[in-house]
């Protein structure tokens, strides 16, 4: 099957347990008409399954993942799992050019990988800082894991950052040694 990275994050989100609209739209950060569209396709391709479900509040729909979709999730994982270990070696290599390479025949799988934690976010750092990149060059801002320094931030390099509370974990200079 030839799945879409986006898909296989829907797919993830909803066999990790998110089994409603709101919930996949909200853990996977793709827009509603888009997440829409995911859905519909999925379901053509029998990877999920939408169950009306009754409760005290009326229907309640749900979206279940199908042993199909789950079987094409670990699939599509795996292959994940094999193109990050690919690049691992690359940057081991210190072969610059074909870690490029690497990363650009593969922009769509990154943030799939950051989603299901295939990758080494560090090492992933490395990688842009050999090749002269940000993070940004090749994944979506939307898919950087939050608090996540990008390296595009756009500040003056030379500013003093004053004050910035750290305390070295000795509250301020008083404490009390109990004597």
């Amino acid at each position: 099957m030839d799945t879409e990275p986006t898909e296989v994050i829907v797919l993830g989100a909803i066999r990790q347990g998110k089994k409603n609209f709101g919930k996949i739209q909200k853990a996977t950060n793709i827009k509603p008409d888009e997440l829409e569209g995911i859905l519909s396709r999925l379901e053509k391709l029998g990877h999920i399954m939408v169950v009306t479900k009754k409760s005290w509040f009326g229907a309640r729909i749900e979206i279940m993942i199908t042993d199909k979709g789950s079987n094409e999730l670990d699939n599509r994982l795996f292959e994940a799992r094999e193109r990050w270990g690919q690049m691992q070696q690359l940057y081991q290599k210190k072969d610059k050019n074909g870690l490029k390479d690497m990363m650009d025949g593969n922009r769509s799988f990154l943030p799939m990988m950051m989603f299901f934690g295939i990758m080494d976010i560090m090492m992933f750092s490395m990688m842009f800082s050999m090749m002269g990149a940000t993070m940004t060059d090749y994944v979506p801002a939307e898919s950087v894991p939050e608090g996540f320094d990008t390296g595009d931030a756009g500040g003056d390099a030379g500013s003093d950052m004053g004050d910035v509370g750290v305390d070295n974990g000795f509250g301020g200079g008083d404490f009390d040694f109990g004597f």
